[in-house]
Order: structure tokens, then C-alpha cells, then sequence
């Protein structure tokens, strides 16, 4: 549980620090790197608490 909780922060933090990037030199590349590295975090999130409604009702 711990480490799905560290993962999905720390791609979290990698996902702003991209976007921050983005912002300061305007170099697209930055943005998509961001928008992936969220929305694979997103996609992490919702299989954790699926994992977390499947033990609950078990």
C-alpha cells in the first residue's frame, strides 16, 4: 500500500516539475511529457483503488 502511495506521488511531483519546465522554457516536448506521465498517473490511481473497492467488498 505504502509504495503505490509513494509511486503515484512521485509521478505526481514528476508531472508538475515537467509542466513547471514547460512554463519556463515554452519547449512543447516539456507538456506532452507531463500530460503522459499524468495520465498514466491518473490510470495507476484508479487500478490502486480498484484494488481497494474489490478488498473492501471481499
Amino acid at each position: 500500500m505504502l509504495l503505490f502511495r509513494w509511486t503515484i506521488l512521485l509521478l505526481l511531483i514528476a508531472a508538475g516539475v515537467c509542466f513547471v519546465f514547460y512554463i519556463g522554457t515554452g519547449r512543447p516536448q516539456f507538456r506532452q511529457w507531463g500530460l503522459v506521465i499524468l495520465k498514466w498517473t491518473v490510470i495507476a490511481a484508479l487500478g490502486f483503488f480498484a484494488v481497494l473497492v474489490v478488498e473492501r467488498l471481499l
